[in-house]
């Protein structure tokens, strides 16, 4: 049986305290007291499945991100209709603004044949915040409306390869997704682990629901990933966001390899 694991790549911003996200250059530097990231969606294929774990900003940046999406699944072989489940590792916008989508000047589902995979307390809770009656107040209605929604409780299983474990840290009920395709192990971890720069820090960070905690699952996660020679997908990375861990020394920490595209 094949299998295929490939990111996607839906930019590089500039991302300031506004929180919007200003395409560059993937070589550019960002705006001063800007974050320089990536959106990267990650497309599995596998036992007649096309799964993307996490899909982008949608209607939700600063430009249509639904329609560089379409040219990246063209540019596989894929449509949109291909998709067969979408798998969420937190409910920020510019993980699953790409659910649906308002080209046309309404909302419609992007991936109209997708089952969507989430945490049901952290879709609870997002809709108890969401503007009132502003597009992301649309936006969760017309999916809670639309979409074949598969909330999951502490632990799911998408399919016979991915699993969704509740782990908290980036948000309250931020996920971890484990992918077993034979006998490779994927981790993704969403912002908890969301660049290769975080595998050699330890750091709190700020923008986290839990920093500490976050740090660490993080911890654990890069031990791990490294004694399980797991890939480690990391969404916002702007070099490259599959990798692994080949070698530790104590002074230098981990050595990364880039995986640029998995096929088996």
């Amino acid at each position: 049986m094949s299998h295929r694991v490939i990111a996607l790549h839906e930019g590089t911003f500039s991302v300031g305290l506004d929180k919007k996200f200003n395409r560059i250059k993937d070589s550019d530097p960002p705006a001063k007291g800007a974050l320089k990231l990536s959106l990267r969606p990650f497309l599995i294929e596998s036992e007649g499945r096309i799964i993307l774990i996490d899909c982008g900003l949608g209607s939700f940046g600063e430009e249509n991100h639904y329609e560089v999406m379409l040219s990246n699944l063209e540019d596989l072989g894929f449509s949109e209709l291909d998709i067969t489940d979408v798998v969420c590792s937190h409910l920020h916008y510019d993980h699953i603004g790409g659910l649906a989508h308002r080209s046309n000047g309404y909302w419609e589902l992007s991936f109209p044949d997708a089952a969507i995979w989430a945490s049901g307390k952290e879709w609870a809770k997002l809709q108890s915040i969401s503007d009132e009656d502003g597009p992301r107040t649309e936006f969760l209605d017309f999916l809670e409306a639309r979409a074949d929604l598969r909330l999951m409780d502490d632990e799911g299983e998408p399919s016979s390869f991915i699993k969704s474990l509740h782990m908290g840290g980036h948000t309250e009920f931020s996920r971890l997704i484990e992918i077993r395709l034979d006998n490779q192990l994927f981790l993704m971890a969403g912002d908890v682990l969301g660049t290769r720069g975080s595998v050699n820090r330890s750091y709190a960070a700020k923008y986290d629901f839990d920093g500490k905690k976050s740090m660490q699952i993080r911890s654990r996660l890069i031990t791990r990933a490294y004694e399980e020679n797991a890939i480690l997908m990391a969404y916002h990375d702007t070099i490259c966001p599959m990798f692994r861990l080949t070698d530790y020394h104590k002074d230098k920490g981990y050595t990364i390899e880039n995986i640029q595209e998995f096929k088996r």
